[in-house]
């Protein structure tokens, strides 16, 4: 063999960022000259060279070339030691090369930085942060997590006291910012804090700077700050439904009664006082509570007696006028209506005036027990109603004529339901209809 090679020393120590340089000899003990070409075997060779990366050599003479190592100040070369060679190849003879051998050892290096997630946080009754620490070394550390707060009326926690981190990883590390006192409302207070990472030095290193990091927490009042303003504006709303009910609402329902009293009603009423006079033809008046006709006795008596008189033609006398008025009895009819929602409206008859009598309605009683919602009609055969009410708005309501609403001859009374909704009274089951019921009274008297 023509070629020698030789490491000046065959262990070195290479630190992190620094360049360490062992010189590499060579022999050309051949006859010739020769170039030879030198390449890094091993895990450092990525971050270790030869310069020259080639030598030429004339037969016994030596020469020197430099073997540098840099390895990089990251995680990338994990600290410890390993081996390697150089490759010495002539050029001419590749087939006779040789590979001086040796170890390197990287030194260890501990570099960590921190960041606080979110940096400020805020809530009424706690803060939470996710404080991530970063190992940015050679060498797996453990960390201690701790917290300073700047004022003495926050308490600051970590669920876990301490990280293992390996080299190039991040772990995170959940921190909790508690005030001392609740704050029910008020202006919001600021808490700030420092969170810090403390890692133990390699060994022969000196000790290590805490990795420290400034956060905040904003502690917030319980009650928002716009709840005394919607609670005041709400009490106003109120206040402004019920004077729109009392004072708009509520009188047009007690005057729909009025509005229905009609002109046409007004003069047909007018009309019959006129004629009150002259004779009244017999007949029996009648009425009853539901609807159908019951004698009335001294309707019946008076009726025959003004009957007697002939149909109160001019010849009528005043005695017989008074007898007629007379004879006008109290009546009073009762109707009850159950009606479904959706199929259309129910109607029910309260009153039937027979044809010889004329019936004179002065009050009207409509009840709503069960608060059902839809409309009720009241007529009495004349082409307007009597009355048409809603029933929401009302449970019991009564209407009472001075100038009392004249039903003619044959003519009825009814009340008709049409139901939108089934009304729930209080403590009790839901109905599966809705029910009303109708009271009208007035006079019963002989068509004149």
């Amino acid at each position: 063999m023509s070629l020698t090679a030789s490491l000046d020393a065959s262990i070195v120590t290479a630190t992190p960022g620094e360049e360490a340089v062992v010189p590499l000899q060579v022999l050309n003990s051949g006859s010739t000259v020769e170039e030879y070409r030198f390449e890094m075997v091993g895990s450092c060779a990525a971050w270790a060279a030869v310069e020259p990366q080639s030598l030429s050599l004339y037969p016994g003479n030596s020469g020197t070339v430099e073997v540098r190592f840099r390895p990089p100040r990251d995680s990338s070369v994990l600290a410890g030691e390993s081996a390697f060679g150089i490759r010495v190849v002539p050029t001419s003879e590749p087939g006779e090369a040789v590979v001086p051998e040796g170890r390197v050892t990287v030194l260890p290096f501990t570099d960590l930085t921190g960041e606080l997630v979110p940096r400020a946080s805020h809530g009424s009754r706690r803060g939470t942060h996710q404080f991530a620490v970063d190992n940015r070394g050679n060498v797996p550390v453990t960390v201690g997590l701790g917290a300073r707060s700047g004022t003495e009326r926050a308490r600051i926690t970590f669920t876990e006291p301490e990280l293992r981190i390996g080299p190039g990883k991040a772990e995170f590390g959940t921190l909790r910012v508690k005030p001392a006192k609740r704050m029910w409302r008020g202006t919001p207070l600021t808490h700030p804090f420092q969170a810090t990472a403390t890692a133990a030095a390699p060994e022969g290193q000196e000790p290590l700077e805490p990795v420290v990091v400034d956060g905040s927490y904003q502690q917030e009042a319980i009650l928002p700050r716009w709840l005394p303003r919607a609670i005041a504006v709400a009490v106003v709303l109120i206040l402004a439904a019920g004077g729109l009910w009392y004072g708009l609402l509520r009188p047009a329902v007690k005057s729909a009664a009025r509005e229905a009293i009609t002109p046409e009603a007004v003069a047909s009423a007018a009309a019959e006082e006129s004629k009150k006079p002259g004779a009244a033809s017999g007949g029996d008046s009648s009425g009853d509570s539901t609807g159908g006709d019951t004698a009335s006795s001294s309707g019946g008596k008076q009726g025959a007696s003004a009957g007697s008189n002939g149909t109160g033609g001019p010849g009528a006398s005043p005695s017989s006028a008074a007898d007629a008025a007379s004879a006008a009895a109290p009546t009073s009819a009762h109707a009850q209506v159950r009606d479904a929602v959706g199929g259309g409206s129910t109607t029910a008859t309260a009153l039937q005036v027979p044809d010889t009598h004329t019936f004179r309605l002065t009050d009207i009683v409509v009840q709503n027990p069960q608060g059902d919602a839809g409309t009720i009609t009241v007529s009495s055969g004349q082409d307007s109603p009597v009355l048409r009410l809603a029933l929401e708005n009302f449970r019991d309501s009564d209407y009472h004529f001075v100038t009392p609403i004249l039903v003619t001859p044959g003519g009825k009374v009814t009340m008709t339901v049409d139901c939108r909704k089934v009304g729930k009274p209080v403590n009790a089951p839901t109905p599966s209809r809705c029910a009303e019921s109708l009271l009208l009274g007035g006079t019963m008297q002989p068509k004149s």
